[in-house]
């Protein structure tokens, strides 16, 4: 059941009691006096012996005889079940100085309210009629009106005498549309209302008032109504409060359902009036609809066009591919006597129809080492939490939606590949459960059995649907397998730079056999001297190779932030662990430059020299010249 035919069930039966108090129950927004649009109303709230002058409440009861009335109050006996208003519209849950209606112009309201002391009505604009008010010990002293009537002063004498009084108004609304206010004031201590001077009392009650020309009611409102996907019912009804966004997930596994709630309302945040409810899917989606309840009932259609009949206050549509192991995407709209009403896509993935594999690592001799920096899996993220492997393993349908795996089990190795190098393939129980292309656990985790030698194979591997029983076959793909890293070369990837680019220092790892080294075995601690560079990527210990090809590679920015001295370096690179043993450290050299004038005193005096010898020629020529003369 809704929050909103909740309230409507429990909202108190007016009744004539002994006036004590007012019990604090809000009323649900509630049709017009004139029934000008459709919804359930709200019964008058009864007066009990609980509440405080801080209270105040409006007639919202239907009003099927045209006037307004004003509660009856007579020797200390309230009826609140004869009050009416007309043109009430709208009327929010609170009974303070916050209240909100919605009516029409020149509507009456029906106002009452419990009082301990004198108590004084004012408006911005409308008029005041029919006040009344009465005590039950003590003394109603006297009713005045301002002029116009938009002040009503409800004097109540003798307050230590006074156990409880209730008073009430009517207040016709003006008859041009706008934005009115209706405020209470009580006498608290020294601050007394009077008729000239109302809010010299105390604020103890206010309504803000929206006159309007004509009712928005019984149309369908786009801003009152809710419509959400879900992956399953028992997630909660729309209008409940309990959905309140559509669905994260990309797709649903082949075989399983979409559903879309809906709420539909009026302007007035109420219920339409029962009308046809028409579901459509595109691209031949079986769609099922009801216009109440979370669906869990809800079978399987017959179709992609259903129709129910209903408010759709609490409306649920289910979702079927209409093949079963054949993707869909199709659009599903809802109307409501004609009017769209809600519009989702949602896609149903097939079955498995092929094998993607990356970031293939390469393998420790005769093991299955793994390290958890290679993938870089995330912990606390789907089954298992962060997953150490050598490979990613992703399986799409045949319009390319991920397809999440039943188990690990579905996956083999392709027999005819296996060789001496690659023994084995695996994956990891803690297989991929996410259908997000931006989520790691759309993936599975892999791994790979070396042999003793190092070398590579060509594998493939094979999936097996437990539901369907169809084997698909990955394309091949190259394991490689290589023993630990034993030593090591630096490289730059220029001979010379200038101050302000970006460099690259790569490291390359070999094992015993001069093989490019494993990607699973920690390469250990370095340490790194590499005058006026700046090492962006952080040194250290690094725990993997970045690349399958026994590769690190490191970035830097040449420079300090003291500045450059021009010249030429020679720097070191030394991964202590492997130069205690058989590694030699690597000493690049490098030439640096400002980027400015690079001419040095060398440069200079060899031009110097030139343009003497330069000279030095000319006059010998001139003296030839002269002399044969």
């Amino acid at each position: 059941m809704s929050t909103k035919t909740l309230r409507k069930r429990i909202a108190l039966t007016a009744t004539t009691a002994l006036f004590a108090g007012m019990l604090s129950v809000a009323t649900a927004p509630v049709s017009s006096a004139a029934q000008l649009h459709v919804g359930a109303a709200s019964a008058n709230v009864a007066l009990s012996a609980e509440a405080s002058d801080s209270t105040t409440y409006v007639a919202t009861a239907t009003n099927t005889g045209g006037s307004a009335v004003v509660t009856s109050i007579a020797d200390g006996l309230v009826t609140t079940t004869t009050a009416r208003s007309t043109g009430l519209l709208s009327k929010d849950t609170s009974t303070g100085t916050a209240q909100t209606v919605t009516m029409l112009a020149s509507g009456t309201l029906s106002l009452y309210a419990y009082a301990t002391t004198s108590t004084a009505f004012a408006a911005t604009a409308g008029t005041f009629s029919s006040a009344t008010g009465s005590s039950f010990t003590g003394s109603f002293a006297a009713t005045a009106y301002g002029d116009p009537a938009s002040k009503v002063f409800l004097g109540v004498g003798g307050a230590a005498n006074i156990t409880a009084t209730a008073v009430a108004t009517l207040w016709t609304a003006p008859s041009t549309p706008g934005t009115y206010t209706i405020s209470k004031y009580s006498s608290v201590n020294t601050s007394i209302p009077t008729l000239a001077s109302p809010s010299s009392g105390s604020l103890t009650g206010q309504i803000t008032v929206t006159v309007v020309a004509a009712s928005a009611g019984g149309a369908y409102s786009s801003t009152y109504s809710a419509c959400y996907t879900k992956t399953a019912v028992g997630t909660g009804i729309v209008n409940t409060g309990t959905l309140t966004a559509d669905s994260t997930s990309a797709s649903v596994a082949n075989g399983a359902q979409w559903y879309i709630g809906f709420a539909l309302n009026d302007a007035y945040s109420q219920n339409l009036s029962s009308g046809n409810l028409v579901v459509t899917a595109t691209n031949g989606g079986i769609v099922n609809i009801t216009s109440t309840g979370d669906g869990s009932a809800l079978a399987s259609g017959t179709g992609s066009t259903q129709v129910a009949y209903g408010t759709g206050e609490q409306g649920m549509v289910r979702v079927d591919q209409p093949t079963s192991g054949a993707p869909l995407t199709t659009t599903i709209t809802v109307t409501y006597n004609g009017t769209s009403v809600c519009t989702k896509t949602v896609t149903i993935a097939g079955a498995a129809a092929s094998i993607t594999i990356t970031n293939v690592a390469t393998g420790d001799l005769s093991s299955t080492t793994v390290n958890a920096d290679w993938l870089s899996d995330p912990a606390g993220i789907g089954t298992g939490g962060a997953r150490s492997g050598h490979y990613y393993v992703q399986l799409k349908d045949t319009a390319g939606n991920n397809v999440v795996p039943a188990s690990s089990s579905e996956f083999t190795m392709d027999p005819a590949t296996t060789t001496t190098t690659v023994t084995a393939l695996a994956v990891l129980s803690a297989v991929a459960t996410s259908t997000s292309s931006t989520s790691s656990f759309s993936k599975s985790v892999g791994t790979f059995t070396c042999g003793p030698v190092a070398g590579s194979s060509a594998v493939k591997l094979r999936h097996t649907s437990a539901t369907t029983g169809v084997t698909i076959v990955s394309p091949a793909f190259t394991a490689r397998c290589a023993d630990n890293p034993y030593t090591y070369t630096a490289s730059l990837d220029k001979a010379s730079y200038t101050q302000g680019e970006i460099g690259t220092l790569t490291v390359k790892f070999l094992d015993s056999k001069g093989n490019p080294a494993n990607s699973v075995i920690a390469v250990g601690t370095s340490t790194m001297v590499l005058p006026m560079l700046t090492l962006v990527t952080a040194t250290g210990t690094a725990t993997s190779l970045t690349d399958a090809n026994g590769e690190i590679k490191y970035t830097f920015t040449v420079g300090t932030t003291s500045g450059m001295t021009a010249g030429t370096y020679t720097g070191i690179v030394d991964f202590t662990a492997l130069t205690a043993v058989a590694a030699t450290k690597a000493t690049p050299t490098y030439k640096l430059s400002t980027g400015g004038d690079t001419t040095t005193n060398a440069d200079v005096l060899k031009s110097i020299v030139a343009l003497i010898a330069s000279i030095n020629k000319q006059i010998q020529a001139l003296q030839k010249l002269i002399l044969k003369k």
